[in-house]
């Protein structure tokens, strides 16, 4: 069965799945990235028996794979980017193949900013594609990578489909307490696993500490400075990685954006970004 890490894309995924892979695949805690091959993206390559080429091909064949994990017996982390909910009809994911979900949401102002560095975007294509209900993460130029035959709709439609989810125990964290209350958040994720799995021990603090403290941000990009980062994306048309680690906590939209784009985006979550506590 399967335990999600779901978000829209910049959100904080990567984060989550480093310190899960850092709490539950290692025995003191410390984290390296060869770690993280243990939660892997959904959809990906390995998962799908044939070659695939177009996205419609892979939400006809998103729950066959999702069924042979089941067939195994064990819980398995995997991260998503994918909304809850079907694609031309075809359902991302169902009750039958999860166990639960953690849902990471961000404010939308910052992830703006992110997407611009992490696809190459202006401003007004980040603003677009933050809003598009119809937005896949597929395009011509990267037809082997899997990952990217995701349907994530817009920023809200996300957050609200994975938010409704009723047939299996989901838990939302923010971002924002990542950084501000960043042991108390990660212990609450951590309780959720443990009960999902039913996993009755007491949590290892000295671990729990370690987890942390080795996943955070300038230690992850004090990594990528020194090792590369396998996940990170090229540069259009050019042989050389963007940094994937790139702002952090500096990540400010207020002086990132320009006021005209921070009021769109207001104006087009605003009943969501309310309901979170972003307004």
């Amino acid at each position: 069965m399967i335990i999600w890490i779901a978000s829209y894309p910049k959100s904080g995924n990567t984060w989550v799945r480093s310190f899960l892979s850092s709490y539950y695949f290692t025995t003191d805690g410390n984290f390296n990235f060869d770690l993280l091959k243990n939660i892997k993206q959904f959809p990906s390559r390995e998962f799908f028996k044939r070659k695939l080429t177009s996205i419609d091909e892979a939400a006809e064949n998103w729950l066959a794979p999702q069924r042979e994990i089941k067939l195994k017996g064990k819980a398995c982390f995997l991260k998503t980017h994918n909304v809850y909910g079907s694609y031309k009809g075809k359902s991302f994911t169902t009750n039958e193949f999860t166990l639960g979900a953690i849902n990471i949401i961000r404010d939308p102002r910052n992830v703006i900013t992110s997407l611009m560095n992490h696809y190459s975007l202006d401003e007004n294509s980040a603003l677009k594609m933050i809003g598009s209900v119809h937005r896949n993460l597929k395009d011509s130029k990267d037809e082997d990578d899997y990952s990217n035959y995701t349907f994530i709709s817009s920023w809200s439609n996300n957050y609200n489909s994975w938010k409704a989810a009723k047939k299996f125990r989901t838990l939302m964290i923010k971002y924002e307490d990542l950084e501000i209350n960043r042991e108390e958040t990660f212990m609450k994720i951590v309780k959720f696993i443990n009960d999902l799995i039913n996993k009755k021990e007491e949590i290892n603090q000295l671990k729990l500490k370690k987890s942390i403290e080795t996943t955070n941000f300038e230690t992850l990009k004090k990594m990528e400075q020194d090792y590369g980062f396998a996940e990170a994306v090229n540069y259009t048309n050019v042989n050389k990685k963007k940094i994937f680690f790139n702002l952090g906590n500096k990540n400010n939209y207020k002086k990132l954006l320009k006021k005209k784009t921070i009021s769109s985006i207001e104006a087009l979550f605003g009943k969501e970004m309310h309901e979170i506590g972003y307004l």
